[in-house]
């Protein structure tokens, strides 16, 4: 008989142990803002009028040491004074062996999706970190006939509100939303962000639309130049031009462009030549273009004025101001679409407008009819990865496509190779 050494049994057990041995589930966590909620109980409730972080906390027994402690680690990150009401916090509180509640974790919702956790440890320990919820994305595409403003039609066909302000952000060269018809219409795909899979949460990237107006079709195709993504038309030229459509956004037209208008105030005919935009008092205006602020200061009947020189001998005349934006004078550089001022009734004016004016070497242009120069084209060098996204946007926009024909980035675009053809039979 063989001799059985011990460390030979150990082995034989461990094998006979490992065979026996079933897996077992791992119990998942009920995580809520990151911590297992199984611990505590927790409750909820939103910030009142006039209430304090201090107040809340003392109600749940936190002593005015640990409170001035949370007060002076959260100043980096979240002061305490920041909270507002009708912000929804959650406490959790846990239950030691005498059964007395102890709160362990303040949350905040600072908005929807992000929130402030304040950790009571012990006595002398707190904690403050920011995080944010998880999020899923969920790709759509929805159209939609106008029957009076984009924004209207956003909420008819109850789309995310944000859709609205990225497609007048997209197209605020291209298309005019203050002159919407009825019947124009859009198609749009973009992800839209959940949390929990269930609650709206706003939207992220915009992966293609098609806007109708006046019977023409304005696509916009993201693709990235120059290190930026940005949406381009059908043919390569890009959405973005010299000049926005406008410098506001207005409620209508009070007065166009003419030699020959009757003065309200003066009631005599004389010259007007620019665009008069009804618009509430303290409306922001934006520069069209970028360009150099060359005067700014009270020009008689216009008011408060600003002009701005542009590339191409053009200038504008911005009048009627009841104010302007912090840090702009008399030799500042603006970007396009920078804030420059407000809307006001300053001058010779019966109500708050803009009075908008563009010159062209010295001579007054109708702004309304001013031709539009698209910025940079897809460039020679990315016109075959761009017509390859393009197609594909295009067809999604038109039709339905396989998942793994849709475009999902634009960092590393891929071209398939070709597939190679049977030689016809001889």
């Amino acid at each position: 008989m063989k001799k059985i050494t011990l460390s030979l049994l150990v082995t034989l057990a461990l094998a006979a142990g490992a065979c026996d041995r079933t897996e077992q589930p791992v119990a998942q966590q009920n995580l809520v803002y990151g911590i297992d909620a199984d611990n505590y109980r927790l409750e909820s409730s939103e910030i009142g009028p006039g209430e304090t972080m201090g107040k809340i906390l003392n109600r749940y027994g936190v002593t005015a040491r640990q409170i001035d402690r949370l007060d002076r680690a959260s100043k980096e990150v979240f002061p305490l004074r920041n909270i507002r009401p009708g912000h929804k916090y959650t406490v959790f509180i846990h239950e030691d062996s005498l059964y007395s509640p102890h709160l362990d974790y303040l949350v905040y919702e600072t908005g929807l999706t992000d929130y402030v956790v304040f950790g009571f440890h012990d006595a002398d320990s707190v904690s403050v970190r920011q995080d944010t919820k998880p999020v899923t994305l969920r790709r759509t595409k929805r159209s939609a006939v106008i029957e009076s403003s984009l924004w209207g039609s956003i909420m008819e066909q109850n789309l995310p509100y944000a859709l609205a302000a990225e497609m007048e952000n997209i197209y605020q060269w291209t298309v005019d939303f203050f002159g919407i018809q009825k019947g124009d219409r859009f198609t749009v795909i973009y992800d839209e962000r959940f949390i929990d899979d269930t609650i709206p949460a706003g939207i992220n990237r915009i992966w293609g639309a098609k806007f109708t107006q006046g019977g023409k079709e304005y696509y916009a195709i993201p693709y990235r130049q120059g290190g930026k993504i940005q949406y381009w038309e059908a043919d390569g030229t890009s959405l973005r031009k010299q000049m926005l459509k406008a410098p506001l956004k207005y409620t209508r037209i009070s007065s166009k462009f003419t030699y020959a208008r009757k003065h309200p105030i003066y009631k005599v005919y004389r010259p007007h030549t620019g665009v008069d935009y009804a618009a509430p008092k303290g409306t922001p205006v934006h520069a069209v273009a970028d360009g150099v602020v060359t005067f700014k200061g009270w020009a008689g009947g216009g008011g408060n004025t600003l002009k701005i020189k542009h590339p191409g001998n053009l200038m504008t005349g911005y009048l009627h101001l009841s104010g302007y934006a912090k840090g702009i004078a008399k030799g500042t550089r603006v970007s396009q679409g920078q804030l420059i001022g407000y809307v006001g009734s300053t001058g010779a004016s019966t109500g708050p407008h803009l009075d908008y004016r563009i010159w062209r070497n010295g001579t007054p242009i109708d702004p309304l009819k001013i031709p539009q120069q698209p910025a940079e084209p897809i460039s020679k060098a990315n016109r075959e990865t761009f017509e390859f996204v393009r197609d594909r946007i295009i067809a999604e926009l038109n039709g339905e496509v396989p998942d793994e024909e849709r475009i999902t980035q634009l960092d590393s675009i891929v071209i398939p190779a070709a597939v190679p053809q049977p030689a016809p039979a001889e």
